[in-house]
C-alpha cells in the first residue's frame, strides 16, 4: 500500500472519531453515526489494501523462488 492510502485511510477514520465524539457530545444520534460509518468505511479501505499488498508479496514470493 503506498503512503499517501495509509495516510489517507488514517485521517478518515480519526476524523470519523471525533465527529462520533461530537455527536456523543451534543447529543446528536445522526452525527455520531456518521461519524461511526466514516470510521468503519476507513477500516474496510484498510483492509482491502492489506490484502492487496499480501497478494502482491505472495506473487513477489513466487516469482523469487522460482528464479532459483
Amino acid at each position: 500500500m503506498s503512503g499517501a492510502d495509509d495516510i489517507k485511510n488514517t485521517a478518515e477514520k480519526a476524523g470519523g472519531k471525533i465527529k462520533e465524539g461530537v455527536g456523543k457530545v451534543t447529543d446528536n444520534e445522526k452525527l455520531e453515526a456518521e461519524g461511526r460509518a466514516d470510521q468503519t468505511k476507513a477500516s474496510a479501505k484498510q483492509a482491502g489494501e492489506n490484502v492487496k499488498d499480501a497478494a502482491h508479496n505472495a506473487g513477489e514470493n513466487l516469482r523469487d523462488g522460482l528464479k532459483d
